[in-house]
């Protein structure tokens, strides 16, 4: 049995991106992003700043989210190469699919893997490196 303080995935979770951008694309949403990451992103894309904020970014909830194309799918996915900023990627890209709406429960976790190829198959994810992911961004 194990104490009460550990997650129920303290064995670990398995994932393994298949880069199918099922993430990536589909209905809208927000991909969050932090000073830090925009000036990143625009480092990246040896753009200016500025210029980053207005084309690339928009204010949702009091907060700066990437832009999205008209479908939902994210300005930065090309079906043909993925995420072009892969590089330069925000946390919360980076941290998929250890989120904590995603891990909250095991049927959370299995809503996850119905929709994610790479959830539960792949390389197995011990707790300590999935506790860390989730806590790096709050979704």
């Amino acid at each position: 049995m194990k104490p009460a303080d550990e997650p129920w995935y303290q064995a670990g979770l398995r994932f393994r991106c298949t880069q199918c951008g099922d993430c990536c694309t589909g209905a809208p949403g927000f991909v969050w992003v932090d000073d830090d990451e925009i000036a990143r992103i625009a480092k990246f894309l040896a753009i200016p700043i500025d210029e980053m904020i207005g084309l690339h970014t928009r204010i949702a909830r009091r907060a700066r989210s990437l832009r999205e194309r008209t479908n939902g799918d994210c300005e930065f996915y090309d079906k043909a190469v993925g995420c072009t900023i892969y590089e330069a990627r925000p946390k919360q890209c980076r941290t998929w699919p250890f989120w904590e709406s995603n891990v909250r429960t095991p049927a959370a976790w299995q809503k996850t893997c119905d929709i994610c190829p790479g959830s539960g198959q792949g390389d197995l994810i011990p707790a300590d490196e999935i506790t860390l992911r989730m806590n790096v961004i709050k979704l």
